[in-house]
């Protein structure tokens, strides 16, 4: 179905189509969502995950939404009514990736600008088109400004960052794709992401499938290969950015940032400009998302843990601003002191 192009998401006849991420590597499986509980659903059960994708996502969502209200004809006050309350709903799926709140708040603006429920159906639909062609045009110039920061060695980057958590490219993992297109000799190490091995299913198929050579390790073992001086850089990707430069991401993502910094690592953050949430001051502010306790006592169907075990499974941290290095946007590299380069960038 793929080869080096992934489209995990698209739009046919009315109806979203994900890539359900849930069931790779096993499975190549696109699934059609009509409506936008359905979608909702998906995002909650990680059948789209990534902050860009769920942003892309979320403005799909909400074309869905206004197709079914326009459909009621109650009227286009009651249509912003109830296109405001299902964008709420929308949100709280993921409420850490800030790329959710950017797109719902970009498709109540069209929607606001519109005369009725017909024009804002049509025109919102066009809206999360046009974010889905825009993303990959983004990632790929946060490729080109990052691809000579990562032009040599080995590069350790954790969870999924490629194509898989964006329409189509990757931010952390495009950043590598443009080295490695670019004629640079690198090896990727990637963690196995625990508990949701995002980096052990998604990572290494996209790796494999762009024909970049791949180390996988257990997450535990980044500090040992830090230590060693067999890594000479991290990259990660990033669910949100406060205004100081404290950044949220997959959990575990804090460590790598403090054993880099202690190893004397370079440790860069590639995201879109819209992850960057100059609302929140510092990371203090950001929410973190807790996910259910089955995926950390169960592999698939078989508990792993002890009965009764409690479970605490948070699914990003914080890494504070003074770890980060870089973050390499659209806009071209940030680089310290963040409180007033990344207004400037903006």
């Amino acid at each position: 179905m793929l080869n080096k192009e992934i489209r995990p998401i698209q739009w046919s006849d009315n109806s979203l189509y994900l890539l359900d991420q849930t069931l790779l590597p096993h499975s190549e499986t696109m699934i059609q969502l009509k409506t936008w509980p359905e979608t909702v659903d998906a995002i909650k059960d990680m059948r789209v995950r990534g902050a860009p994708a769920l942003g892309v996502t979320a403005g799909y969502a909400m074309a869905l939404a206004a197709m079914e209200l326009n459909q009621c004809k109650e009227g286009f006050q009651q249509f912003i009514s109830k296109l405001t309350e299902i964008s709420a709903k929308i949100h709280a799926a993921r409420p850490t990736a800030v790329n959710i709140r950017w797109a719902i708040t970009r498709q109540l603006q069209v929607a606001n600008k519109c005369k009725d429920e017909l024009e804002a159906s049509n025109e919102l639909l066009k809206e999360a088109q046009k974010m889905e062609r825009e993303d990959v045009e983004i990632n790929r110039c946060i490729g080109e400004h990052g691809r000579n920061l990562i032009s040599y060695g080995n590069i350790l980057t954790h969870c999924n960052t490629g194509a898989l958590a964006t329409a189509g490219y990757g931010t952390a993992l495009g950043v590598v794709r443009a080295s490695w297109e670019n004629g640079n000799k690198i090896h990727v190490f990637h963690t196995e992401t625990r508990p949701f091995l995002q980096g052990a299913r998604l990572t290494a198929w996209e790796l494999a499938r762009l024909g970049i050579p791949s180390t996988m390790i257990v997450d535990g073992a980044a500090g040992l290969f830090m230590n060693e001086k067999t890594i000479q850089h991290v990259i990660v990707g990033a669910d949100r950015i406060a205004a100081n430069g404290d950044t949220a991401n997959k959990i575990g993502t804090y460590s790598l940032a403090v054993l880099a910094n202690e190893n004397s690592i370079p440790f860069y953050v590639a995201a879109p400009i819209s992850t960057i949430d100059l609302t929140i001051a510092t990371g203090g502010g950001i929410p973190i998302e807790e996910r259910p306790a089955d995926e950390v006592t169960h592999l698939g169907e078989i508990r792993t843990a002890a009965p009764d075990t409690k479970v605490r499974n948070p699914s990003f941290d914080i890494t504070p601003a003074r770890y980060i290095t870089a973050f390499i946007t659209e806009n071209g590299v940030i680089r310290q002191p963040f409180e007033t380069t990344i207004p400037a960038t903006i």
